[in-house]
């Protein structure tokens, strides 16, 4: 009875999220039309973020180690173990931001229209479409706007999810471009809807983000890119 019911609120959640992006889309749509109104975009997809799922029983409690200065831009990396990551994400950065996620995104009738526009898709098995995608992502960082990037690439199939190695995407680009970068510890996703919830099904709760103070890179160099790797790699697995 209780899979059933995780099943139940898993299907509502995905129609919350339909209805959300339904009512919300004629604005979307327009505000993805031009680089000038990425920030409003940014606001409406706060709202596609939110409102579904509180109308699922789940909420965010987001915890700042150290505050932000948002007049700065950075690479926020999180770790990935839930499709509610995007959400979160969407909540936690406060300024004009991106989202740097897999190709599949674009079949996704919801997510389609971000990574068509204002985020940037990548294939990491394609090493020219992975180039170009880390060339946009740093194109759009010189022009001031934030990334979300998760280091581990993707959803591992572990249950309960193991902390995978990290890529050196974020990594090489924030010493190249002298960007701090951001350690976000998303705690608890997993349990309340992991991956994409067809098999666990989803449940209420309070998802638990651990927000780390950022890691400036100043006098940073590109062979000091695993070392990089590795404080981000140990502040996430801290707060798991």
């Amino acid at each position: 009875m209780k899979r059933i019911l995780k099943q139940l609120l898993r299907l509502w959640h995905l129609a919350m999220v339909a209805l959300i992006f339904v009512l919300t889309f004629p604005f979307v749509y327009f505000f993805s039309r031009q680089k000038s109104t990425y920030r409003q975009l940014n606001f409406f997809r706060k709202i596609c973020a939110f409102f579904p799922s509180a109308l699922s029983g789940i909420f965010y409690r987001i915890t700042y180690k150290q505050k932000i200065d948002w007049s700065r831009n950075y690479i926020f990396c999180p770790n990935h173990a839930s499709n509610l990551d995007i959400f979160a994400m969407s909540l936690v950065v406060k300024n004009n931001f991106f989202f740097l996620g897999k190709e599949e995104l674009l079949k996704n009738p919801v997510t389609r229209i971000y990574f068509k526009t204002i985020d940037i898709p990548i294939n990491r098995a394609h090493k020219i479409s992975a180039f170009r995608a880390f060339k946009k992502t740093a194109e759009r960082l010189q022009e001031g706007m934030t990334a979300v990037i998760f280091p581990e690439g993707r959803i591992a199939d572990d249950y309960p999810p193991v902390l995978q190695d990290f890529k050196t995407g974020p990594f090489r680009l924030a010493i190249e471009y002298q960007i701090p970068i951001v350690p976000v510890t998303l705690k608890d996703n997993w349990k309340i809807f992991w991956d994409d919830g067809q098999k666990y099904g989803c449940k209420p709760g309070v998802s638990h983000i651990c927000v780390h103070p950022p890691i400036e890179v100043a006098g940073f160099s590109l062979k000091d890119e695993d070392l990089l790797r590795q404080l981000v790699f140990d502040q996430i697995k801290s707060a798991l």
